[in-house]
């Protein structure tokens, strides 16, 4: 099948056409500034180089149909029509406790998806639009969408409740629903295969390491446990925000600086993270070059978030009872050598052990690699996420289902 992946944001629609027969990435690229003036469309070429097509100001639809045609360009596309499009699949954000799983969707899903507005309000709304875009331009298609909390609803109650009162939970539905769970269910499949032991028997720590962060235990195939929790604020250090603090340490800053709820929100996830303890910057590679510079806030930014993916590490072996493997993947997870190095040192009580020359090496490549040595009872990889391909084999198996 071919399917056309979409990823639907505020002011942008990421897509990938692949052909699930081969998983073969046939086209990709996406609309960015949706909504200015000086909105574009940027794809990727036969060989591997990038152009840009300018847009102007379009809306969702007009940047779903940008991609559409950009598809069945006569000189430039891979269909010929759009036609030959089979499905489409989508990335959302948030399906609180309604999805467990990926889903066709239909009039009744789609409202569903909009009731969860209020826990993803820069999200889910963008995912609602370029699905109703898609329904538009391409009437009687089927449309998938693949949720990223899905993956985290197998959690124990135990894992997933805060201390808060019940009532209050069952009110407003406040509890741990955590994040990037397509890039950890796809990371953990890629494990198990590599254990070689039936996947009920595997003790799995994945640390989705970017510009958002998340660590999840996964055991057996199934998540027990996520870093990240009613929202994607919390957990780890991240570019921008701040993962978990004292929660009275939100009311403390509320009452010096005389922030309003909205403003405090900014606050922890605009201003803290790699930004607000370096004063430098929220990329990583910004933090490494500071570091290589000898700026010491920049050494202290980079030290707090591998101390704390080491603290989870650890939490997660105690909390499955051992650890066959943990994995590195996103944007820092498979690019930042130095973050793994320290994350990895002085783990020796849980049997982890890496080649440092070789992981020095593993960066910028699109392959599996074991970090691990031959002694390390612990293996540890660098494994490159793939959401889309995820997303593009859940919504072939359900319209084939669906046939």
């Amino acid at each position: 099948m071919k399917i056309l992946v979409l990823n639907c944001g505020s002011s942008s629609v990421k897509y990938k056409l692949i052909d699930t027969a081969t998983n073969e990435v046939m086209a990709e690229g996406g609309v960015e500034k949706i909504g200015l003036p000086d909105g574009f469309l940027k794809y990727k070429l036969d060989d591997g180089s990038k152009a840009i097509r300018e847009l102007g100001m379009v809306d969702h639809k007009g940047a779903v149909k940008a991609v559409l045609d950009i598809l069945t360009d006569p000189e430039l596309g891979c269909i010929k029509s759009y036609n030959e499009i089979d499905a489409v699949g989508h990335r959302v954000v948030h399906g609180a406790e309604k999805f467990s799983k990926s889903v066709l969707i239909t009039d009744e899903v789609l409202q569903q998806v909009k009731d969860c507005y209020d826990l993803a309000p820069l999200h889910n709304p963008a995912n609602v639009t370029g699905i109703e875009a898609v329904e538009e331009i391409l009437p009687g298609i089927k449309q998938v969408g693949v949720f990223d909390t899905a993956f985290h609803q197998t959690m124990p109650d135990y894992a997933y409740m805060y201390p808060i009162p019940y009532e209050t939970y069952e009110k407003y539905h406040i509890r741990r629903y955590g994040a990037h769970g397509t890039s950890h269910r796809f990371v953990s499949i890629e494990m198990a295969k590599l254990l070689n032991k039936p996947v009920e028997e595997t003790k799995i720590v994945t640390c989705h390491i970017g510009n958002g962060s998340s660590i999840t235990a996964v055991k057996g195939g199934k998540c027990i446990d996520t870093s990240m929790g009613f929202t994607p604020l919390d957990g780890v250090e991240m570019g921008t925000r701040c993962g978990s603090i004292d929660p009275a340490i939100v009311t403390y800053i509320m009452k010096k600086e005389g922030f309003t709820p909205d403003e405090m929100s900014n606050f922890m996830n605009k201003k803290c993270g790699f930004l607000g303890v370096s004063g430098v910057s929220s990329d990583s590679r910004d933090i490494e070059e500071g570091i290589k510079n000898g700026d010491k806030r920049c050494l202290l930014a980079a030290s707090i978030l591998a101390y704390q993916i080491k603290k989870y590490i650890g939490s997660y072996a105690a909390a499955m009872d051992g650890l066959d493997a943990v994995v590195f993947t996103a944007g820092m997870g498979e690019n930042n050598p130095e973050l793994r190095d320290r994350v990895c040192r002085d783990m020796s009580f849980f049997g982890i052990e890496i080649d440092y020359e070789l992981n020095a090496k593993t960066w910028r490549q699109p392959n599996i690699v074991e970090l691990s040595t031959p002694a390390s009872k612990v293996k540890v990889y660098v494994i490159p996420t793939n959401e889309e391909l995820m997303i593009a084999k859940d919504t072939e198996e359900l319209v084939k289902k669906a046939k």
